[in-house]
């Protein structure tokens, strides 16, 4: 049986099924006499589950970095959120029923509230709350907190996989994972890739499906069911070339970045924390060409202070041993949104008040970070770069901040590096500019994400517009062209941050045009090495 999903992370895996335990939880709604003792009950199991979650977020912290272990902190916060506890402990004492059906019910209506939210962000807490208020009643229902895989690896299957159920996975134990529902932007599909599981979404497998032999296939978003010796073979053979690609891959450690003609190509890493610095020496890239810093902001409930910015930036920069660490500042807004910032609801909010409109905006929040930042490049190899720009005045004001610090800091006493100055190219009007632009900086970064949704008119967060969404658009490759063209005439070396950049069908054709440096997630870097060598450009 062939049956077709969506890919969330590639790679074949050959294997049994086993349905993972997510029994639906049959909550029944019950009369209690004392209730004072069923408040305790909901209180001690709540207070069990954020000991588990913390127990998750230092097992995910080693395996999948900082960035993706954040989730289980903000899940912990959820179970203290006060409108989620009074509702729960109300309904106990005023309808006097058991915690495990009002922990159900109130689960129920705050992801039913989050559900109908307009923005993107909010929504996606509907999964986390249904997913605390489940963990909970399993501790309630007397439930333990992992259910056993077997002894073999399997290719699970589910009908959809929480992150605190993700990283609690053996992971020796699993091939692969296909789900019916999530999203190829949720926390699990993001821990998967972490991971370097193999996995589908959207597929809607048979009920008995356990136990029976299955192919996942990552690349093409397939899953055959119950497959004929033929369809065996030649899959085992495909997953053969995958793991001796793998291993030659790791011949290309200590490799140059040059192609065949001799032209030298920086090739660097995109981050979310201090944790991912690990893959990055691992995978043996020239530096980090991307530190996604609003995951500092993201992982606190409050502005995290100049000193704590400071400090992860400087151990990233240490780590790095002289490599160069481009960090964005503060790109908050959009997907990313901070309670505490007190951002408003906007209809669009992808080309709202984000990211370098903020910084300019709060201006203190923005010197904070600077200063942290220049601190910290004292330490290390460290470059700015400044994110959403549209227009030449918010390059001089951004550098007029940057000047403010390092005099404050002088005056201090206060020690600072060399700190190169970029933006990223991420809208039309900067591509238009860039000739302007880069009288003002060092280098430009192109973020071919936004660029591509900016200049097709199209929401990438919109799967109804995934047939159009195309990032090899001839608009997006003249773009480039222009861009490097621009920043090469006036002494701009010029790269590429987003998605795109680890697309080797194009590394060639990014090379002919003249790029400096790529930067891809740490797992693509010897991919993207191996093309590069193989390249004849000049």
């Amino acid at each position: 049986m062939k049956l077709e999903g969506k890919s969330v992370f590639s790679g074949i895996a050959i294997g049994k099924c086993k349905i993972f335990g997510k029994k639906d939880q049959v909550v029944k709604r019950s009369k209690v006499t004392d209730t004072d003792l069923e408040i305790k009950r909901f209180t001690q199991a709540k207070e069990q589950a954020k000991s588990q979650l913390a127990a998750l977020y230092k097992k995910a912290l080693k395996e999948v970095g900082e960035a993706n272990a954040a989730i289980f902190e903000v899940h912990q916060m959820m179970l203290d959120d006060l409108d989620y506890v009074e509702s729960i402990t109300n309904m106990i004492s005023s309808q006097g029923i058991n915690a495990e059906y009002a922990v159900a019910t109130t689960g129920d209506n705050f992801a039913e509230m989050f559900a109908a939210m307009d923005d993107d962000y909010m929504r996606e807490r509907a999964a986390d709350v249904k997913d605390i208020s489940n963990r909970v009643i399993h501790i309630l229902q007397g439930g333990s907190e992992q259910a056993g895989l077997g002894d073999q690896p399997v290719i699970i299957l589910a009908d959809d996989l929480a992150p605190s159920e993700t990283v609690q996975l053996d992971k020796s134990k699993v091939l692969s994972f296909v789900t019916c529902h999530g999203s190829t932007n949720s926390h699990t599909a993001i821990l998967a890739r972490t991971m370097n599981i193999p996995a589908l979404i959207g597929v809607d497998y048979p009920e008995d499906a356990e136990g029976h032999m299955a192919v996942v296939d990552g690349r093409n978003g397939v899953f055959l069911l119950d497959p004929t010796e033929e369809e065996l073979t030649k899959y085992e053979a495909l997953r053969q070339e995958e793991v001796e690609k793998a291993r030659l891959l790791q011949e290309l450690k200590g490799k140059e970045n040059v192609t065949k003609a001799g032209r030298k190509i920086a090739l660097y890493a995109n981050i979310g924390g201090v944790g991912d610095v690990a893959s990055v020496l691992a995978n043996d890239a020239g530096g980090i060409g991307l530190f996604r810093s609003e995951f500092l902001y993201l992982e606190t409930e409050d502005y995290p202070s100049e000193e704590q910015q400071f400090k992860a930036y400087r151990t990233v920069a240490e780590n790095m041993a002289g490599k160069k660490v481009i960090i964005r500042t503060l790109d908050i807004g959009a997907d990313k949104q901070v309670d505490y910032f007190g951002l408003e609801h906007e209809e669009n909010p992808a080309m709202g008040y984000r990211a370098i409109r903020i910084c300019l905006d709060r201006k203190e929040i923005f010197k904070t970070q600077l200063r942290a930042i220049y601190r910290a490049s004292y330490y290390g190899n460290i470059s700015i770069m400044f994110p959403m720009i549209i227009s030449v005045d918010e390059v001089k004001a951004a550098k007029e901040m940057c000047a403010t610090v390092q005099e404050e800091l002088k005056s201090e006493g206060i020690p600072y590096g060399k700190v190169e100055l970029g933006i990223m190219i991420e809208t039309p009007a900067a591509v238009m500019i860039s000739d302007l632009l880069a009288k003002e900086v060092d280098f430009f970064s192109v973020g071919t994400n936004d660029l591509t949704q900016y200049t097709l008119a199209i929401d990438r967060q919109n799967p109804k517009l995934d047939n159009i969404y195309d990032a090899h658009h001839l608009a997006i490759l003249r773009m480039l062209q222009m861009i490097i063209d621009n920043g090469h005439k006036e002494g701009c070396w010029v790269g590429i941050c987003g998605e795109l950049g680890a697309d080797v069908t194009l590394t060639d054709t990014f090379i002919k045009m003249g790029i400096d440096e790529l930067s891809v997630s740490p797992s693509m870097i010897l991919k993207v090495r191996e093309q590069i060598r193989n390249s004849d450009a000049k």
